[in-house]
């Protein structure tokens, strides 16, 4: 079974923002909610300032599972961490928990009803029936119960955001830092998935970054 997993390539990253609303609209997220959005770090720095899409991480070790005082949060055998807003309380544990600000509390509409937390889901729904209209109104579309991958890295036009089965994705990002020659630094990936096992690694000839 593959392992689901985001990576931002923010060599690649162009701050489009077309991974926010590809997310906004496959999903009806409403206004105020931000499931992916786009930081840019060392902002005005020249050649410094870079651009990275952040949205959950489906971490390994997930810290917002850990703090959860009620246990809303379950891991699908595809390794997405997701939660269920029938049982979430909304205290907020999770939003201090996650290096990532993945948690959303809104106050109101679909996804507000009682102040449920919201977040990324890796287009792979909620605990409802798989398609159904109770799963689409309170966690979005499940996308990967239709074999899809998760819009936002699906619409990204610089493939700086990549999503799909952690050792695929993971090559892809290693072949490219190692015909740069750098990039290997990036962000949250440490948190995400560990360190790197193989330092050693050569690059491959030919092609492009």
């Amino acid at each position: 079974m593959a392992r689901m997993k985001f990576i931002c390539d923010a060599e690649r990253c162009i701050e489009c923002n077309g991974c926010v609303t590809a997310c906004k609209n496959e999903n009806e997220v409403p206004w105020g909610v931000n499931r992916r959005r786009v930081v840019t770090i060392n902002d005005g720095v020249i050649g410094q300032e870079k651009s990275i899409s952040v949205a959950c991480m489906h971490c390994s070790d997930a810290p917002c599972m850990a703090v959860c005082p009620v246990d809303c949060f379950y891991r699908t055998e595809e390794g997405v961490v997701l939660h269920d807003k029938d049982i979430c309380i909304g205290c907020g544990y999770c939003s201090y928990a996650c290096p990532f600000g993945a948690p959303q509390f809104p106050s109101n509409g679909t996804f507000g009803l009682r102040g449920k937390m919201d977040k990324c889901t890796f287009c792979a729904g909620g605990p409802e029936e798989n398609g159904s209209k109770a799963e689409f109104e309170k966690y979005g579309r499940n996308r990967l119960a239709e074999g899809k991958l998760p819009a936002c890295a699906e619409m990204c036009s610089t493939k700086a955001l990549l999503g799909g089965d952690g050792d695929v994705i993971a090559d892809i990002l290693r072949t490219r830092v190692l015909r740069r020659g750098k990039g290997s630094e990036v962000w949250g990936w440490g948190t995400a998935y560990g360190k790197s096992h193989n330092p050693d690694a050569k690059a491959p000839s030919g092609g492009k970054s």
